[in-house]
């Protein structure tokens, strides 16, 4: 992707637009001299992590200003709130807001070098599809430094084979769950009130009579309009066949590689209500799953910056991830999760050929 191209970013067309131009965002007008300060900004941000005073800005970024116009224009980059003064410090750091204007409109992509293109193509190769998605997942991570994400594929025309239930004690219920391509899901099943195990083989016969063959994706569907006519008990069941099998193509259709990379992120590791609520976030992995899920909208890269909206829900993490291919359907997302303070220019050339060499390795299996 080159910085001259449209990006689709949070969802929106994002053209280029170079420094010179001036550019509307909310209504705030950012001039040339403006969009200069404010890239050079965020570009030593990023590089050394130091909130940046208007001295260093003065010295550093090329342009003929005194002192006191660069405090002006900054004093104005933070009344529109793309910059924020620490409490500690003269300095400026950029917000989200800084960061979304700066990768939307500034930010010159940097082609990814030979060596690190050979070695993604070296362990992208078509494969076992499972091997070839956890060695994407590995990749993102070793070449960015940081968590590496990869959406599995959806199986597309995967059905429900047949369930069983077995009893644990009144009220627990073992669930288990065989798909038509040999997939095995096992679930504990807590019912309001005890149910027998007569009842358990009844509910099991007839799910397995009315349901079997019928595809994941079309299950929930059909059985949102059939609940109501079931008996209590069976429709209690099959509810919980629905939300299981839901709920496990979630957690398990997540590879995360490399999250442990993260402590050693100083903006991150020293924060340790931060580093919870990003490891919970791996280990629960559905609200992971539907931020790449998201992702597949897509056209090409898609970055979230955290803070700025729901979406990404840990204010300190940006993720960078696009959609890849199999025989030209979207099915699935790689991506990166890293501090909101990553070199965004090269992050989004590697996750971009990553999803390229998945994309291609999967078709050719």
């Amino acid at each position: 992707m080159s910085s001259a191209e449209p990006r689709s970013i949070e969802g929106q067309e994002c053209d280029f637009f170079p420094p010179q131009a001036i550019f509307s965002y909310n209504h705030c007008m950012i001039n040339e001299r403006a969009q200069t300060l404010l890239k050079f900004l965020v570009e030593r941000y990023i590089a050394d992590g130091q909130p940046i005073g208007s001295r260093t800005l003065s010295k550093f970024s090329g342009l003929e200003l005194s002192a006191a116009s660069i405090r002006n224009v900054m004093a104005d980059l933070e009344e529109m709130g793309y910059i924020a003064s620490p409490h500690t410090s003269a300095g400026r750091v950029p917000t989200p807001k800084g960061y979304r204007f700066f990768v939307d409109t500034l930010l010159t992509i940097q082609p990814l070098e030979l060596v690190e293109h050979q070695t993604l193509r070296d362990q992208i190769r078509p494969n076992d599809p499972r091997q070839v998605v956890a060695a994407a997942s590995q990749m993102l991570s070793e070449l960015t430094h940081f968590a590496g994400i990869v959406m599995t594929p959806r199986r597309k025309g995967v059905g429900l084979k047949h369930v069983e239930f077995m009893p644990l004690s009144e009220r627990r219920v073992l669930l288990i769950i065989v798909a038509t391509d040999g997939d095995v899901q096992n679930r504990i099943v807590i019912t309001e009130k005890p149910i027998s195990p007569a009842q358990l083989v009844e509910a099991a016969n007839y799910i397995n009579s009315h349901y079997a063959g019928v595809e994941f994706d079309q299950l929930q569907s059909r059985v949102q309009h059939e609940l109501s006519q079931l008996h209590r008990d069976i429709s209690t069941l099959m509810a919980a066949v629905v939300e299981a099998r839901s709920n496990g193509s979630e957690s398990s259709g997540v590879i995360v590689s490399g999250e442990r990379k993260l402590l050693d992120v100083n903006d991150i590791s020293s924060s340790m209500s931060s580093l919870k609520k990003l490891f919970d976030l791996f280990e629960a992995k559905s609200q992971l799953f539907e931020l790449l899920d998201a992702s597949q909208r897509a056209d090409g890269v898609k970055i979230f910056i955290g803070g700025e909206s729901e979406t990404m829900p840990l204010d300190e993490f940006s993720l960078v991830s696009a959609p890849y291919e199999v025989d030209g359907q979207i099915v699935g997302t790689v991506g990166v999760i890293g501090p909101t303070r990553m070199a965004y220019e090269r992050v989004i050339p590697i996750v971009d050929v990553t999803s390229k060499l998945l994309s291609s390795a999967l078709s050719q299996h």
